[in-house]
């Protein structure tokens, strides 16, 4: 009896050691189920930690295949979105609240990975053949590099998949002392969900009193100067320089030290025309906000005023880092 029972114990374990997937089986088939399906749509809230202050957006993705993509984000409790679209007719980042279209020469999101598109996170654990996968009872977790081979202030993203739906349901993107900067929480994942292309059209804005009550807000806005607010103890604000002209005020802000760079901002002009503007770079991702990135700059617009970063030393990573650290005020 008790060699019988031995067997039966021996054969239960190695069956459960048969069960137990492989780190590349894994991956196979999270590439299977995020990056081959014919569509998905997902919500997820989006904290984002590299200001002084944590902030939280809610994000929404449709993405049909092969290429069309809507990724509308806002800050969390307030209604005004700004999207990133991709169709057939190119990329664009729409403010509907103003009518305001910016259109990109941009391959967007392919050179470009984001941690709320789950296609482009299968890509990752695709090219990343260093990947480390950790499992309990629930989840698997990988730690793997990002792909954005410019940015090198966020290195390394942990994404956590449930194991009984094979959905991802965390991304960690970390700094390089692995400090979480910013987390991506799927609240909700539908696979196969598909929308028709004229869906992803941008010119349905919405009724005008909404365009004339976010304009007046900005019009009703007092300009205030913004500055950075960084721990870079090496890099200080040299000049700060003021024009007037055409009934506008632009202010220059100069930082030299390690990290130099320049800071342009000025209240955005009414302007009623409502058709795409070229936009040079890449979206970029900012939270509260989409703006343009190219290799030495990135602009942005927000709270009535247009931003523009430009330096010749900061990664791209860092040029982000310094435009979600822009706020109203003095210089501490």
């Amino acid at each position: 009896m008790k060699v019988r029972m031995l067997v039966v114990v021996a054969c239960c374990l190695f069956l459960v050691a048969c069960g137990k997937a492989t780190q590349e089986e894994v991956v196979q088939e999270v590439n299977e189920k995020w990056n081959e399906a014919k569509g998905y749509e997902l919500n997820a809230t989006m904290e984002v930690r590299t200001g002084t202050e944590p902030r939280v957006y809610d994000v929404n993705v449709w993405h049909t295949k092969p290429d069309f993509y809507r990724v509308s984000v806002n800050t969390q409790g307030d209604k005004e979105t700004q999207m990133i679209v991709r169709n057939e007719e190119g990329v664009f980042v729409v403010t509907p609240a103003l009518k305001k279209t910016y259109k990109f020469q941009s391959e967007w999101p392919k050179q470009n990975s984001q941690a709320y598109l789950i296609g482009m996170l299968a890509e990752d654990l695709l090219a990343d053949k260093s990947a480390v996968m950790t499992e309990d009872d629930k989840q698997y977790t990988f730690e793997l590099a990002t792909r954005n081979v410019e940015r090198t202030a966020l290195p390394v993203q942990q994404i956590t998949i449930d194991k009984k739906t094979m959905l991802p349901t965390k991304v960690s993107v970390l700094n390089e002392s692995l400090e979480e900067q910013v987390i991506i929480t799927f609240k909700d994942i539908q696979m196969g969900a598909k929308h028709k292309a004229e869906e992803y059209a941008v010119e349905k804005f919405p009724e005008n009193k909404e365009k004339d009550s976010a304009l007046a807000d900005i019009e009703n806005t007092e300009f205030q100067v913004h500055y950075p607010v960084l721990n870079w103890e090496h890099t200080k604000l040299m000049e700060e320089y003021k024009t007037e002209g055409d009934g506008n005020s632009r202010v220059i802000l100069t930082f030299e030290g390690e990290k130099p760079f320049t800071l342009m901002q000025q209240p955005i002009l009414n302007n009623e025309d409502t058709l795409p503007v070229f936009s040079p770079g890449d979206p970029a991702d900012l939270g509260f906000t989409v703006g343009a990135m190219t290799e030495n700059s990135i602009r942005w617009e927000q709270d009535g005023i247009a931003f523009f970063i430009a330096s010749t030393h900061l990664s791209q990573d860092e040029l982000m880092e310094v435009a979600a650290s822009v706020t109203a005020g003095s210089m501490k």
